[in-house]
């Protein structure tokens, strides 16, 4: 499905926000019913106060520059395609110098999930909008999440490129999901190339990072160029096709549902 634009858009402290939303949830601010994806716009100088809050989040960057982000005292710089992690529970700021160039990302967060688990809270940092003072420590790491903030699309693609065609993003120290709730992965389609339909419990949102193709999402045919984005809701019948060259990145639930031994896949006859 593809997802639209929502008229009633946040903006403040000079930032804007532009939610997503699918017309077959009755106008609720989500893109499925676990996932909440928006597109973030900041120009030179803006900032979002440092805050913490207990949705899993991911941004991906969709201009060439993409500002910073600050995640417990470590500053992510980040630029096309790189995915930057806010996980559960972590501090966090971002925006754009004072001397920089406006920046457009992707945000995917669990909201809907939390909302439907009545565990959502939110807080401003008490004591100053940018970072805290002490950077995540690394020894004897024990949190829940992977201590690597920054994925840098450089890195991902050339490890795509050498790949069976999927490449997930994994914690480092563990080889399992980036975020208890949320997973994220690159799937590389060759020109004229078509995968074999098929469904999963879990959703996933899609965003077109190279080339041009199209999808069948419950019998429906989605063409998609870069920087589109679009969405497969659990349990729909999908297949990915490539006029070119392609690559999508996308994130899901797949880890929430896996924990909850709810995860299944079937391909088509």
């Amino acid at each position: 499905m593809r997802c639209r634009p929502d008229c009633r858009s946040r903006s403040r402290s000079g930032w804007c926000c532009i939610l997503l939303t699918n017309p077959g949830l009755n106008g609720r601010l989500q893109v499925t019913n676990t996932i909440r994806c928006a597109i973030s716009i900041y120009n030179p100088g803006d900032i979002a106060p440092a805050h913490v809050h207990s949705p899993n989040a991911s941004r991906t960057i969709l201009s060439e520059k993409g500002g910073y982000t600050n995640v417990e005292g470590e500053r992510c710089e980040a630029a096309r395609g790189d995915l930057i992690l806010t996980p559960n529970g972590t501090w966090h700021d971002h925006g754009v110098d004072a001397g920089g160039t406006q920046c457009v990302w992707q945000d995917g967060l669990d909201i809907p999930l939390m909302n439907a688990l009545d565990a959502n809270f939110y807080e401003v940092h008490p004591e100053t909008v940018q970072k805290p003072a002490n950077p995540l420590p690394r020894e004897g790491w024990s949190r829940p999440y992977s201590p690597q903030m920054k994925y840098s699309w450089d890195t991902a693609y050339a490890a795509l490129k050498e790949s069976n065609g999927i490449l997930e993003y994994t914690n480092p120290l563990t080889g399992g999901p980036i975020m208890p709730t949320v997973g994220a992965r690159l799937e590389l389609l060759k020109s004229n190339e078509t995968t074999k339909a098929r469904r999963h419990t879990g959703s996933v949102i899609y965003q077109v990072a190279k080339g041009r193709g199209w999808s069948t999402v419950g019998g429906q045919r989605f063409d998609w160029e870069e920087k589109d984005i679009f969405c497969v809701p659990s349990w729909s019948l999908h297949q990915h096709g490539a006029s070119e060259e392609a690559v999508l990145f996308s994130f899901n639930d797949f880890p929430a549902m896996r924990a909850l031994a709810l995860y299944r896949e079937e391909q088509a006859p």
